[in-house]
């Protein structure tokens, strides 16, 4: 497995610091971020899954714990919008350029909005995906903001 993915390529260029954790991605597990937490031994609270949404039609990344669920209600109010819900696979895969399992917030193929749940923001350093299954990155959340311009804001429902 490769450690140089899009998302890590777009964080050693922005100076932001990370390590890598790879993982055996199991390609069945109903909910990837919960298997990602428990394949490297951490509380799944602290592995934040990427969620591509549309927002008023107009395509959205959310981070948030892979333990919790996104409230479309919230994530609308939190970018304007009136309603909001899951992207289909197969978009999410055109607009991010990675494939369902290893979509990172980072290195997409199209820069989108990106709004992050606020309580990940009080943990020291989160896991959020690398750009292929298997592959976590190690980070400070607040660089997650500041690269991508993220907004936090309370999504979770």
């Amino acid at each position: 497995m490769s450690k140089s993915t899009r998302a890590t390529l777009a964080l050693t260029q922005a100076g932001v610091a990370f390590t890598t954790q790879e993982y055996a991605y199991d390609p069945h597990a109903q909910h990837i971020g919960l298997q990602a937490a428990e394949a490297i031994g951490v509380s799944p609270d602290l592995v934040l899954k990427t969620l591509m949404t549309l927002v008023d039609g107009k395509p959205v990344c959310v981070v948030v714990p892979s333990d919790r669920e996104v409230s479309m209600k919230r994530l609308a109010s939190a970018v304007g919008g009136k309603s909001a819900q899951m992207m289909p696979p197969a978009e999410a895969e055109r607009t991010t350029g990675y494939v369902v399992g290893g979509i990172s917030p980072f290195g997409q193929k199209k820069r989108v909005p990106v709004v992050i749940e606020e309580q990940a923001l009080r943990h020291a350093q989160v896991f959020v995906n690398g750009g292929q299954r298997g592959l976590q990155i190690h980070l400070a959340p607040q660089a997650i903001c500041d690269v991508l311009g993220a907004k936090a804001a309370p999504l979770i429902a």
